[in-house]
């Protein structure tokens, strides 16, 4: 039964986001701003549908749930086997030092974090990342498994481990499924006539949506890859839209628990709201890193680091 949801769930989010294209391409202006609206918040169901997936729980058979990965994983668009490998190695990293970024530490700077943080995580451009490099591997597959683009560019930018990782992995794998994935976006580009503005605002709202979320969940949270997480506050359809998503902490000590069990293991006293960690990002910045094992910093969800010093 919970797999036959999932399919359908998968099913509707897609028609309801291909429609949200639709209008954000061909509505008016004001049109077009509630359908990039919509689509920001229900394009983040396929791909709570692939995060279900990458942890073996969308369906009991194990080609049928990857097969589902894969689906769902044209929505975003990525490669299952990328997303499941990166994903895994948050699970593994989770709130260490190759995985801040609400911190920095001592031979960091301080600059380049902030801009790590407020144009990656707030501002979007951490999904755009995503993408982008998704579409180089798709037509320079040599580059993106190069040694520099490992060692150097890579390290530089900020997620070094992810990249060997991706490196690593079988491109007889990779390549089909990015083939398939923007091919679906050809796809509906052709089907519903799409133009470039409505496709750039619905995605840039996703982006922001997406981005932020990938790290409110875990922002000044205890330095710890199973409890660097927060169950997070949030109104019911946005929880339902993202399939429990925002019940982060109970998921890194439950990875495999699928979504719709995901609330008997939450806790849901004492647990910042998304809101509230979300603009404690804009009103601190990066702040240096606590120790290892450190736990949970709730004072920065509360007040700028100025005003506690008085």
């Amino acid at each position: 039964m919970r797999e036959d949801l999932n399919w359908l769930i998968l099913l509707v989010s897609g028609i309801v986001c291909a429609v949200c294209l639709w209008f954000a391409s061909h509505a008016p202006w004001w049109g077009a701003l509630l359908a990039a609206f919509a689509f920001a918040l229900v394009n983040n169901t396929p791909f709570a549908i692939l995060h279900e997936a990458i942890h073996g729980v969308g369906s009991a058979n194990p080609t049928r749930n990857t097969a589902m990965g894969v689906i769902a994983s044209w929505m975003f668009p990525t490669s299952y086997t990328m997303q499941r490998a990166a994903h895994i190695g948050h699970h593994e990293r989770n709130r260490s030092d190759v995985e801040l970024y609400d911190y920095y530490l001592p031979h960091e700077s301080r600059t380049l974090r902030q801009v790590w943080l407020y144009g990656g995580n707030l501002l979007g451009l951490y999904w755009f990342a995503v993408l982008l490099s998704n579409v180089l591997y798709l037509v320079a597959t040599p580059v993106y498994r190069s040694r520099w683009m490992i060692e150097n560019f890579s390290q530089r930018a900020g997620f070094g481990p992810f990249a060997r990782d991706l490196a690593a992995l079988p491109p007889s794998r990779v390549w089909p499924e990015l083939a398939a994935a923007f091919a679906y976006q050809a796809l509906l580009w052709w089907a519903l006539d799409l133009n470039w503005q409505g496709w750039m605002l619905a995605h840039w709202f996703f982006a922001l949506h997406w981005s932020a979320l990938q790290y409110c969940d875990h922002a000044w949270s205890a330095r710890d890859a199973a409890n660097g997480a927060w169950d997070l506050r949030v109104s019911t359809p946005a929880r339902w839209l993202a399939l429990n998503f925002h019940y982060h902490l109970a998921h890194h000590r439950n990875p495999q628990v699928p979504w719709p069990l995901l609330p008997a293991y939450a806790s849901h006293e004492g647990q910042p709201s998304f809101w509230r960690v979300y603009w404690s990002l804009w009103r601190n910045g990066v702040q240096p890193a606590p120790p290892l094992g450190a736990p949970a910093n709730r004072s920065l969800l509360f007040a700028p680091p100025h005003a506690r010093d008085h």
